[in-house]
């Protein structure tokens, strides 16, 4: 148990050290280094989308021979629906957007762009729960360096996503610590979700292919919806998918080196 809070934890380390930098950097961060950090997180959740959730849910289901692949092609897509749900649930903003998505609503615009950012962490703290559940449940396809690796990944590409919230703020006229504590609280979402799939562990593990995909879907939709477009949007660059090689590799590496 000792692991796990630690690893719940870790991820939202990541996102509070990078909202941090609103206290070391004077000005808003440059357009391409905002391409390269998103890329750098897109690259990060797909790896971990494939090697610590996908690949999991198959060896998981395992017992049903040549249709192993049924629990995670389901679960996939049933994460795909849930974050188009919530999208449409939830006002929300997106960086470098100017109309607002989800239903109508009052809210500012700096609210309204931390709600963005906490939407796409709620699949990652989902993520980590389920892969926490498994791991105390003693399920044989999770292994404690599987599940940390996945918290450092996540912990990675939180880096820039702290930071990428908090000085568009800062820039915005938000006080410094204003600046910060959005970009801290655009990140509570992770520890809540995992440690509330955690606590449901005797439900979560005989569905836990279906979930481990779910998260897996959830993450993609992220990456798809909102990521890349961000990294893609203005004048030509091959910033965003150099940085989305590198965050791919690196977590591909990550996750194989400590399984």
């Amino acid at each position: 148990m000792e692991n796990a809070v630690i690893g719940i934890l870790i991820p939202f380390v990541g996102t509070s050290l990078g909202a941090a930098c609103v206290y070391a950097m004077k000005q808003e961060l440059d357009r391409q280094v905002q391409r390269g950090l998103t890329g750098f997180a897109s690259g990060v959740m797909i790896a971990a989308s494939i090697w610590s959730l996908l690949i999991p849910a198959m060896e998981e289901s395992a017992p049903l021979g040549k249709f192993a692949f049924v629990p995670a092609v389901a679960g996939f897509w049933l994460g795909i629906f849930l974050l188009l749900t919530l999208d449409r649930l939830v006002p929300h903003l997106h960086m470098y957007s100017e109309e607002a998505e989800g239903p109508h609503s009052h809210l500012q615009r700096t609210t309204m762009l931390v709600l963005a950012v906490a939407l796409h962490n709620i699949p990652e703290g989902m993520a980590v729960g389920v892969v926490y559940a498994g791991l105390l449940a003693g399920q044989t396809g999770i292994s404690t360096a599987g599940a940390l690796a996945l918290s450092l990944g996540i912990a990675l590409q939180n880096l820039p996503e702290g930071a990428i919230i908090s000085m568009p703020l800062k820039a915005a006229g938000v006080g410094r610590h204003k600046a910060f504590l959005g970009g801290v609280l655009s990140g509570i979402v992770e520890p809540i979700g995992a440690a509330l799939t955690i606590a449901l562990t005797a439900f979560v593990v005989p569905v836990l292919p279906y979930l481990l995909s779910l998260a897996a879907g959830a993450m993609c939709y992220v990456v798809v919806e909102e990521l890349i477009p961000e990294m893609s949007a203005g004048e030509h660059s091959h910033m965003g998918v150099l940085s989305f090689a590198l965050g791919f590799t690196l977590m591909m590496a990550l996750d194989v080196a400590l399984s």
